[in-house]
């Protein structure tokens, strides 16, 4: 290459495993000696690390590339990467829609960056997206924040969901050894950051995959008995952990959230559908009434802990009257946060070749009565603030006030309040407050 000093700029698609995967890839290209550009245009190398999770999430990448194609026919050296899912679903596929492409890699050679880097600087246009088991990675995430950070502790999906392209593009379930996670968090402590989330595309089979058994017959390594040995990690003053699966929680886990202090009210479990029948035909493995008990349970131990999760509407063959199914869970339940989503055809997934599709129209109308919804009870969720002192992580500047900063409460919720960034970044800040919305909080 011939731009000195090489510059790189990622862009990131989709979930927060993508963007725990985007900062590792940054620390490799910074260990390369790279140089962070904001500007995509001023780079030498492009990296686009997808999501396939949803078409226009996929279509999306295919518009940035055509750009970047198009800037490579008259800069030869830049280096053009597609990581990520889409990646590792289109493979070989890629180079034939993309020829200007130097690199194809999947979510699992994230760690490979560098030797697959090295190939591509010697002439070669590589495809990387064969299955193999994930290295402890020793390099150093170049992190987007200096308060919060996502720790890896599982990666893949053993689920076969009818609709979701995961396990097919993020391969296997591996789980990381309890000591690699905590030496992980320990270094972050030892650099000031505040608040890990513990991160596994189905974390709560965390541990499955390790050796051993208890007394008791169950796993000997669990997302429980990961929470308390990273509990009193120095330095460290929040945990989280995301996503979970309604078919792993257990009554085990909440009490130990309840028990610890440092593991945050917040819970992420998506239902997906409130219809058993097509819960059954999602291949999802529990009811609505078994997440109901879920939810119930948390309750029982933390009244106040906030509930998120995922929706989907428009699955194929989905009813009226199913459809109102998902609506009275959300109704009876008043989730915090709902992410919601139309459903798509995914490749390889075996619900795409379903005859009984639904029109564009009638999931684009579900789902606007889902969100219209979502928000009336995130706004009546939301009324539990007024007036409280609320403990917050002080994360960043209100990028449009300055004269407030934002972060958020042990629930998750964003929050805003005057104040002096330089001062109080990365404190817990106890503010009272005075105005709610749907989905954020003002405060003093």
């Amino acid at each position: 290459m011939t731009t000195s000093p090489r510059r790189y700029h990622i862009t990131t698609f989709g979930c927060q495993m993508n963007k725990a995967d985007s900062e590792r890839m940054a620390g490799v290209l910074e260990d390369m000696g790279f140089e962070w550009s904001e500007d995509p245009n001023d780079a030498s190398l492009i990296l686009y690390n997808t999501c396939t999770i949803r078409d226009n999430a996929e279509q999306k990448v295919y518009s940035y590339l055509g750009r970047q194609a198009k800037r490579k026919h008259e800069q030869p050296d830049l280096t053009l990467i597609v990581a990520g899912c889409v990646a590792q679903q289109e493979g070989e596929a890629l180079l034939r829609r993309v020829p200007e492409l130097d690199l194809v890699m999947g979510p699992q050679h994230a760690n490979r960056l560098k030797d697959l880097l090295e190939q591509v600087f010697d002439g070669n246009q590589v495809v990387a997206t064969e299955s193999v088991r994930i290295i402890e990675d020793i390099t150093k995430p170049r992190r987007d924040s200096t308060v919060s950070a996502w720790v890896n502790v599982i990666y893949g999906c053993n689920e076969r969901c009818t609709y979701c392209v995961v396990p097919f593009v993020r391969g296997v379930e591996q789980s990381r050894t309890p000591e690699a996670i905590r030496a992980e968090m320990e270094e972050l402590g030892r650099q000031g950051y505040k608040e890990v989330t513990l991160l596994g595309q189905n974390i709560d089979a965390y541990g499955r995959d390790l050796p051993g058994t208890t007394p008791e017959g169950r796993h000997q390594n669990t997302l429980t008995d990961l929470l308390y040995y990273v509990h009193d990690v120095p330095g460290i003053d929040r945990i989280r952990f995301a996503t979970s699966h309604p078919r792993y929680f257990t009554e085990r886990l909440i009490k130990a959230c309840a028990e610890l202090p440092k593991v945050c009210e917040h819970f992420h479990i998506p239902f997906q559908s409130g219809d058993n029948e097509l819960l059954k035909a999602m291949a999802r493995g529990y009811t609505q009434e078994k997440y109901r008990r879920i939810i119930d349970t948390i309750r029982r131990y933390m009244p106040d802990a906030s509930i998120s999760g995922d929706a989907i509407v428009g699955f194929p063959g989905e009813t009226e009257a199913q459809f109102e199914n998902t609506l009275k869970i959300v109704e009876d339940i008043g989730f915090d946060l709902l992410n919601t989503a139309a459903y798509s055809p995914r490749p390889g997934t075996p619900a795409a070749l379903w005859e009984n599709q639904l029109s564009e129209e009638v999931k684009a109308d579900r789902l606007q009565r889902l969100n219209h919804l979502v928000n009336i009870k995130a706004a009546e969720r939301s009324q539990r603030y007024l007036d409280r002192i609320e403990e917050v992580l002080v994360e960043d500047q209100n990028l449009k006030d300055s004269s407030q900063v934002m972060g958020r409460t042990r629930g998750n919720r964003l929050t805003f309040f005057n104040g002096d960034i330089t001062k109080i970044k990365g404190q817990l800040v106890q503010v009272k407050i005075t105005e709610i919305r749907p989905f954020s909080l003002t405060g003093e």
